[in-house]
């Protein structure tokens, strides 16, 4: 599947070492002014090769918007977007042609398809989320005109976690560090992993604000599910957390309760979502991220025709994918969030009778 929602929906084409990747995003209401600056300036936050904590593979992921916009407006219709890929090295992939990467989908696609690009992973490539990015502006814009506000930052890289959370300083520090008391030891992992030819892990923290009572669609199309299903579509997501996540598991109901009183709820372990709709609190999650699979140390594996082998991966990889995957989450909530809000507007007939009567 290449598409994602009901009434807002996404869908992606493109490969990693193909000419272009892109989106085309249905379901956008008539009259939101399209501000091209701001979905250009999203992904350049996303954009490789910017720093010694990235991939240096140098793109400058400009997008092109195909349709869908006139005037500066949405006109109703799909919007397409385009973003042509301008630095791929391929033969850097030719001593992998016939093997599968631990840790890469490789194994699974062959065995699925039975073919696969193994140029940079072709469709599995985590350059897929660019196209993402820029969807995400579009329900950015969206979500801006109500104003819903979304940040994300790094929580924890190589077991290193942060202790407060400034969303505002995250967005000026290179590896977007919620905390900047444990930035340069977080820094350092990265470094000395990255000099090792390894690399690390680690966790993003995404939060919305300012996010309408009643967002989900119970029983089957939850909030929580289908933020869990967003974030998990990532490459080297591994786990979400929303709310106090594996915490509420450890204590008890009178601890984890939010209690409520006329001004509103007492705490927020819920994460923001209860029954699988939105309360008013923020919405808040983890998202945990596997070390990037491309490491540059010998490895065992096996090739197509069942051969054992040994081989040392050639390429430009980042030594923490969690880093620029913070930019990916904000833009999956983003998209949720907005599906959510069409989806809600029929949820009463009253809504319907605004309308109409």
């Amino acid at each position: 599947m290449n598409s994602f929602g009901i009434r807002f929906r996404f869908t992606t084409f493109g490969e990693s070492h193909g000419k272009a990747i892109g989106c085309v995003v249905d379901g956008v209401p008539a009259g939101l002014n399209i501000d091209e600056d701001f979905i250009q300036s999203e992904l350049d936050r996303r954009r490789p090769g910017k720093n010694e904590f990235a991939t240096q593979r140098k793109e400058e992921d400009k997008v092109e918007i195909l349709s869908g916009v006139f005037e500066g407006k949405s006109t109703g219709s799909p919007i397409a977007m385009v973003i042509f890929n301008k630095n791929q090295k391929s033969k850097d992939y030719s001593n992998i042609k016939d093997i599968f990467r631990p840790g890469h989908a490789d194994f699974t696609y062959w065995h699925k398809y039975g073919i696969r690009d193994y140029r940079g992973g072709g469709r599995s490539s985590a350059r897929e989320t660019a196209a993402r990015v820029a969807a995400g502006a579009i329900a950015k814009l969206i979500l801006k005109e109500i104003g819903v506000e979304i940040e994300a930052g790094i929580f924890e890289i190589a077991g290193i976690k942060a202790k407060k959370l400034d969303f505002e300083y995250a967005k000026k520090s290179e590896i977007y560090a919620l905390d900047k008391d444990v930035e340069e030891e977080q820094k350092r992992a990265i470094i000395e992993a990255k000099k090792e030819h390894d690399s690390v892990g680690g966790a993003v923290f995404v939060r919305a604000k300012n996010v309408p009572i009643g967002l989900g669609e119970p029983i089957y199309y939850k909030l929580d599910a289908v933020l869990a299903e967003a974030m998990m579509s990532i490459n080297a997501a591994k786990a979400v957390e929303i709310g106090l996540g594996i915490e509420s598991s450890r204590i008890k109901g009178s601890q984890n309760n939010d209690q409520i009183n006329k001004n509103g709820f007492l705490s927020n372990n819920a994460g923001g979502i209860l029954g699988g709709i939105s309360n008013g609190e923020p919405i808040e999650l983890k998202v945990y991220f596997k070390p990037t699979p491309s490491i540059f140390k010998k490895q065992k594996t096996i090739d197509i025709y069942g051969n054992e082998v040994e081989f040392e991966l050639k390429g430009r990889h980042d030594p923490c994918v969690a880093i620029r995957g913070s930019v990916v989450c904000e833009a999956m909530m983003a998209l949720v969030l907005v599906d959510m809000l069409l989806l809600n507007t029929t949820s009463k007939l009253e809504n319907i009778k605004k309308i109409y009567l």
